[in-house]
């Protein structure tokens, strides 16, 4: 479900400056330069999820001087977890952008203006450009800096403006095209299909897009190049020094800046690890029998897991202020995905209720959505417990950080061919694999984690409930 965009108007009189306007969201600070009358509406950058602070505009989807109408899509934006398209709570004509495509704005900041009619376009343009930086300023600036680069504006009378951004290259006022477009073409497409698009030297335009509305996305960069010439595009992609010029300092994306705010937040949660070997020899073999009919071996463990967390509530609670803790009522399983300059975790929501091949065409789904950056919030901020596998890399075993606000997270390891002695010392060969949990000290114990990956266990090896 597409967000709406927050506004609100900018007043028409000095005894309205600080007037709060119910139901357009938080007043900007307002600032006037004499009589004025238009009806013209700040755009917000809204919050798109809990944890985001800024969003960055990936595409506007209307131009300057478009009409639009309520709940019509205006503008994409990246969050710290995914791509959204934003629609706008009244009808108007997008009079003014004031944050390009690429820019970055904080949560509550204007990114555009809305005229109520064509006549008060110009009245907002120019509102528009005069909170903009002073040409003096923007020579001022490194001749080498990205047009993402935030520029704060030192204007003490705007106090709540948003960060003004650097512009990309001026576009003659001649000219009826957006900066952003082909030809006249709009182009949307997601920010990872723009970065292969470019690598792969493929023109966007040409391309019909597969994702919502028409969105351009990664596989239909990929379905647009000949196979023969896309894969030595891709070793050359792989190569390190290829791809990566050596003593680069890169700046955080925002989804990497997400998990790093994360990840430093885990460290104020006292957690425990206990690992556990377990044989698969009947859930491999079960896998091998249905894997045809679209199962995967995500969705087995995460089913799997979610009957075992059934049997323990607590190993599927959560303790969020250090005070109490809650029992989850939904088993909600997030499996860590990585993607391009980043890592999200899709949910499986309610995974002990759903048969395991919907369990698997809902994984597969999600999986495309979340490389597309396409996920809504309730797909990854949901999840109760965590599975991270690196199984499929060969890695044998590790440890994983808890995700806040969760109780524990299990680190998945390889299944691999494994000596071993029976109880009767007879010596066979097993396939097993290593899973280690991290779990939250506050809320679950050492004898709690224990009995759940008994449990799992025995699930693993006695898989025959995971197909009904």
């Amino acid at each position: 479900m597409a967000y709406l965009l927050k506004t609100t108007f900018i007043p028409s009189s000095p005894a309205l400056r600080h007037h709060r306007i119910p139901g357009f969201g938080q007043s900007a600070a307002r600032v006037s330069t004499g009589p004025f009358h238009a009806k013209i509406r700040e755009i917000f950058m809204p919050a798109l999820s809990s944890t985001m602070t800024e969003g960055k505009i990936v595409s506007w989807v209307k131009s300057e001087g478009d009409k639009l109408s309520k709940g019509e899509s205006v503008v994409v934006v990246e969050s710290d977890k995914a791509d959204m398209d934003v629609e706008t709570f009244y009808d108007g004509y997008l009079a003014a952008i004031m944050v390009e495509e690429g820019g970055v704005a904080a949560v509550g900041s204007a990114i555009a203006l809305l005229a109520e009619t064509q006549e008060e376009i110009s009245e907002a343009k120019s509102k528009a450009s005069s909170r903009q930086p002073s040409s003096a300023d923007q020579s001022a600036a490194p001749a080498a800096a990205p047009v993402d680069q935030v520029k704060v504006s030192e204007n003490a009378e705007n106090p709540s403006l948003l960060p003004l951004v650097a512009k990309a290259p001026t576009v003659t006022a001649s000219s009826s095209l957006h900066p952003a477009s082909e030809g006249g073409r709009r182009i949307v497409a997601s920010p990872y299909a723009k970065k292969l698009a470019k690598e792969l030297k493929v023109e966007l335009s040409r391309i019909v897009g597969s994702g919502p509305n028409g969105r351009i996305v990664a596989k239909d960069v990929e379905a647009a190049v000949a196979p023969a010439a896309l894969a030595p595009e891709r070793s050359a992609m792989r190569t390190p020094t290829g791809s990566v010029e050596l003593g680069t300092v890169v700046p955080f994306t925002t989804i990497q800046g997400a998990v790093s705010r994360n990840m430093v937040e885990s460290l104020n949660v006292p957690t425990f690890r206990v690992g556990y070997t377990i044989t698969t020899d009947a859930l491999d073999s079960l896998y091998k029998k249905i894997k045809s009919k679209g199962v995967t071996m995500t969705a087995l463990l995460a089913k799997a897991t979610a009957l075992a967390l059934i049997q323990h509530p607590v190993i599927n609670s959560s303790c969020r202020d250090g005070k109490s803790f809650t029992y989850n009522s939904s088993i909600n399983i997030a499996v860590a995905v990585a993607m391009d300059g980043g890592l999200i975790t899709p949910v499986l929501q309610d995974a002990h209720k759903v048969d395991i091949y919907s369990l698997s065409r809902k994984w597969k789904e999600l999986v495309e959505k979340a490389r597309a950056k396409q996920l809504q919030p309730h797909e990854y901020n949901t999840g109760t417990f965590t599975l991270s596998n690196l199984g499929m890399f060969g890695v044998d075993r590790f440890d994983a950080i808890l995700p806040p606000g969760t109780g524990a997270i299990m680190a998945v390891g390889a299944s691999q061919p494994t000596v071993v002695a029976s109880k009767d010392g007879r010596i066979g060969m097993k396939n097993q694999m290593q899973v280690n949990v991290t779990a939250d000290h506050r809320v679950i114990y050492g004898a709690d984690l224990s009995s759940f990956l008994q449990t799992f266990a025995k699930i693993v090896e006695d898989p025959k409930d995971l197909t009904f």
